[in-house]
């Protein structure tokens, strides 16, 4: 059975049965801050767990995307273990417990396919319970009738679930199959968990954790709103059941991708490994890393994320460069993933056609992160053959780790390369010192990022206002002032209060508001809100849960009173201001997107009053020609004066009409359009102008990089960027001024000045070094003999370049006669510090002296180089003559 029928037949399931087929939300988890991607099917559904908000439905059914790195290393090794996974769920919120969803999960997997299930064997399935959930172990032996002794309880460990971070948690029902001897030892899934496969989890999620490490160690603070279902069937394993192979890697959605890799790198996969993951050789555990992070990349990047160092995007370069590496160890030394990506989207595609369609897209991050990897390890391998040569001469049998530990952490050359390379020339590495090294890293990035989480937050005030009076209704779109009534007060850490008075800073919230809260890069209104006899400043405006807007505010005048009425009134020039840099950026993202293609998507916006910020991916930087037509084109939209309308429609009549959506981004079924004229349509919440017209100019200011494939133009919009263009136009005409010159003159005439500064800086460093070199032969001539060794210790003229420095060791070391032993010093002072250089010859070298030993005694054991010329610094500059005797005085110890 294809993976894309298991899903079909699963949804159908619970759909029959009166669940809302729910689509899978992106795998960047956006709205949630602990967590890089969504790593479950419940992430999308949390807040209806803990009671943030009304659930739309009772029941929920869906196939999830999902990520998973902790266990990368097993990928590959193990019959389970997938970075990228689809996980089918079903969701009862406050509706179905326990026996509804065990016996709904023992119906769709033990129905024949003929019925449109997946024809189980019953006698094979193997449940597990928690050690005290005697209720679960009931209903698995008495109502659907397995044997006591396949029903296994287990600790906490194992069936007891929560997401890993504070949230809903409960305790679960694992379903396992016995896959039959062949795959490992008889006695259940606490004998062997690769013959006996988990391919179900059934949570029964009824409480609330707290905050601790591991899987064991976390209080439980209490029940849950309501009893709620929480199951995850592995879509994967499924697979690899329903269509008989040993593992994940070889189902459909999967396979073709380890095969193609098999036949680039002349492998024959499975020629040497058992049919459990113990007995795999170590040429198909690499096949099925590159099949697995093949398709995880794959996937990512068709969700919006790109390779970058930091976040989602180092997680993304992470497994791409684990492929990459994989293939090159197996043989195939070029670029692999034009080979393999496109495999792997006519896999998946079956399931997610929006791979094939966004392709040129996604193929375009993915070979430019290849090549930029394999630049990487050339300028990897020769730093690891420099490192070998200089441990080969000074006799040294290893690498040491600190060494193999800065060509991954700076260079990003892997570990794996570094003691293959090193084998081959005869070395080992100290593999102890990089682990140790690796693991100190690790936990470092671990205290940080356990110290930024701080779970999800106390949201009860906020739920309780909102639980109380509803959602609050925003009529900003139409209207700037509006005459509401106070229905709440919370003054510091959300308290209910009952009146504020002057200078008391509380949160507001109003049955209506006009103020625009925060959101889609748009900056919130701010204004003044009039109640009785008193007002207050509106300094910002949230929304901390979905439905209930909250202003932030300060009472400048009276006091406030819960249940009063007043008149909210925003700040109409600054909305005004910030409405034209919204619409200004819908425009700036549709033009980029004409220019560049499609693949120039949004990636993160500011909206601020007269100005904006836009982010979009593209793999290469953006000309200053396209940028220039990128400006014209939007002030040209501009001159046409289009008409700006915002319509409420169906997400899907929404993408028949082909308004863009963000990458990351979860959308409701409706879903609001913003559309000036026929030229730009965007699925948009925030507020705009009513024509372009009313832009008046828009000038871009820059364009920089901010990450790996990410881009960022930063924009000037009406008066604020006249005020710009004029400030530019009086530098200008000043410096026409200066130079008698018309403005259209100016920047040749400026060219030409800075190309004069330059050709006369390189005639004084010539002159520089004419007079610093000028005097070599007359110091040689005055070289002292100490102890046979004749000797030249001298001072540079102050400020002289490095180059010339070295240069004037080199030029006194070569008017000696070579037969004669001799070393020579140079100290330099400049801005305040002083620099050494010896320089010495063979015959000197013939006496055992080394040019890097003589500065590191001068220096105290700083600076560097080889036996003939070395050079260090960094002292302070009256140190220079005493550097110069500090020299002879190691000559004539040595």
């Amino acid at each position: 059975m294809k993976t894309a029928e298991i899903k079909r037949r699963y949804l159908a399931h619970f759909e029959a049965n009166g669940h809302a087929v729910v689509p899978s939300a992106p795998l960047p988890a956006i709205n949630d801050p602990n967590l890089l991607f969504v790593n479950a099917g419940m992430v999308q559904f949390v807040p209806y767990f803990l009671g943030q908000q009304a659930a739309p439905y009772q029941r929920a059914v869906s196939v999830q995307k999902c990520i998973r790195t902790p266990d990368i290393d097993e990928v590959g090794k193990t019959s389970r273990h997938g970075t990228f996974f689809q996980m089918n769920g079903n969701f009862s919120f406050g509706d179905y417990f326990k026996s509804g969803a065990i016996s709904l999960a023992w119906d769709l997997i033990t129905k024949s396919q003929a019925d449109g299930g997946f024809g189980l064997d019953p006698e094979r399935i193997w449940p597990t319970v928690y050690l005290d959930d005697d209720e679960a172990f009931e209903l698995w032996h008495k109502q659907v009738g397995v044997p006591a002794e396949r029903i296994v309880r287990r600790g906490k460990k194992d069936n007891f679930w929560s997401m890993g971070i504070p949230g809903p948690c409960g305790p679960c029902s694992e379903i396992f199959y016995d896959r039959g001897p062949e795959f490992g030892a008889q006695g259940g899934p606490e004998v062997d968990e690769d013959r006996y496969m988990e391919f179900w989890n059934l949570v029964f999620m009824q409480y609330e954790r707290g905050a601790g490490a591991g899987k064991e160690d976390f209080p439980i603070l209490g029940d849950l709103p309501a009893k709620n279902i929480d199951t995850g069937m592995g879509l994967e394993r499924m697979a690899s059941i329903l269509q008989g192979v040993d593992n994940l890697y070889e189902i459909d959605e999967v396979r073709p991708i380890l095969d193609r890799a098999a036949e680039l790198t002349g492998k024959r996969y499975g020629a040497h490994s058992g049919h459990a993951a113990s007995e795999s050789h170590p040429d198909d555990v690499r096949l099925r890393v590159i099949a697995d992070h093949v398709r995880t990349a794959l996937m990512l990047i068709g969700d919006g994320v790109t390779p970058s160092n930091e976040g989602r995007g180092y997680v993304l370069r992470r497994i791409m460069r684990r492929a990459i590496r994989s293939v090159r160890l197996l043989g195939w030394q070029e670029r692999a993933l034009p080979e393999l990506l496109p495999v792997a989207r006519d896999c998946m595609s079956p399931s997610y056609p929006e791979l094939a369609e966004d392709f040129d897209r996604i193929s375009q991050y993915a070979y430019a992160e290849e090549d930029a990897f394999l630049s990487t390890l050339r300028a990897g391998t020769t730093i690891l053959d420099t490192a070998i040569a200089e441990s080969k001469s000074a006799g040294k049998p290893a690498l040491t780790g600190e060494r193999a530990f800065q060509l991954h952490d700076t260079y990003g050359f892997p570990i794996d390369l570094t003691l293959e390379i090193a084998a081959e020339q005869g070395l080992t590495v100290d593999e102890d010192g990089f682990r140790r090294l690796m693991a100190d890293q690790r936990s470092r990035a671990k205290a940080d990022a356990q110290a930024r989480k701080t779970g999800h937050v106390d949201l009860s005030a906020y739920r309780g206002v909102l639980d109380n009076g509803g959602p609050v209704t925003f009529t900003g779109y139409t209207e700037v002032s509006r005459e509401s009534k106070v229905r709440a007060l919370l003054a510091g850490a959300g308290v209910p209060v009952e009146v504020a008075g002057e200078g008391e800073t509380v949160e507001l919230v109003l049955d209506t508001t006009p103020f625009y809260a925060e959101g889609g890069g748009q900056q919130p209104d701010l204004g003044l809100i009039t109640v009785g006899g008193g007002q207050v400043e509106v300094l910002d405006v949230q929304q901390p849960v979905p439905g209930l807007i909250v202003h932030r505010a300060r009472v400048v005048r009276g006091e406030v009173r819960t249940g009063e009425a007043g008149l909210a009134e925003i700040d109409v020039t600054r909305r005004r201001a910030i409405s034209r840099s919204h619409t200004a950026t819908h425009l700036v993202h549709q033009t980029m997107r004409n220019f560049l293609g499609e693949s120039a998507t949004q990636a993160g916006s500011l909206n601020a009053p007269g100005r904006l910020r836009f982010d979009f991916n593209t793999p290469t930087g953006v000309s200053p020609s396209v940028l220039a037509d990128v400006e014209q084109q939007v002030n040209e939209v501009l001159l046409s004066d289009l008409e700006v309308h915002a319509f409420i429609t169906s997400q899907a009549e929404a993408r028949r009409l082909g308004a863009m959506a963000l990458f990351g981004e979860k959308y409701g079924e409706e879903v609001r359009v913003v559309e000036v004229g026929d030229y730009a349509r965007e699925l948009c919440g925030g507020t705009h102008v009513a024509r372009s017209g009313q832009l008046g100019l828009v000038k871009i200011l820059s364009e920089s990089s901010i990450g790996s494939g990410v881009r960022r133009v930063e924009a000037l919009v009406g008066i604020d960027a006249f005020r710009f263009l004029a400030k530019e136009h009086l530098l200008v005409s000043r410096l026409a001024d200066l130079y008698r010159v018309p403005n259209e003159q100016v920047a040749d005439r400026v060219e030409q000045t800075v190309s004069q500064l330059r050709d006369a800086e390189k005639e004084l460093e010539k002159l520089r070094a004419q007079m610093v070199l000028g005097g070599a032969a007359a110091f040689a001539a005055g070289a002292r003999d100490v102890r046979g060794v004749a000797f030249v210790g001298v001072e540079a003229p102050e400020g002289a370049a490095g180059n010339d420095v070295r240069t004037l060791a080199q030029e006194i070391r070569g008017k000696i006669d070579a037969a004669r032993p001799a070393v020579v010093a140079v100290a330099a002072r400049s801005g305040g510090k002083a620099s050494l250089v010896v320089a010495l010859n063979a015959a000197a070298k013939g006496r055992g002296l080394s040019a890097g030993d003589l500065v590191k005694a001068a220096l105290s054991g700083r600076g560097g180089g080889n036996a003939d010329l070395a050079q260090g610094g960094g002292v302070p500059a009256d140190q220079a003559p005493t550097l110069l005797g500090t020299v002879e005085k190691a000559i004539a110890e040595a």
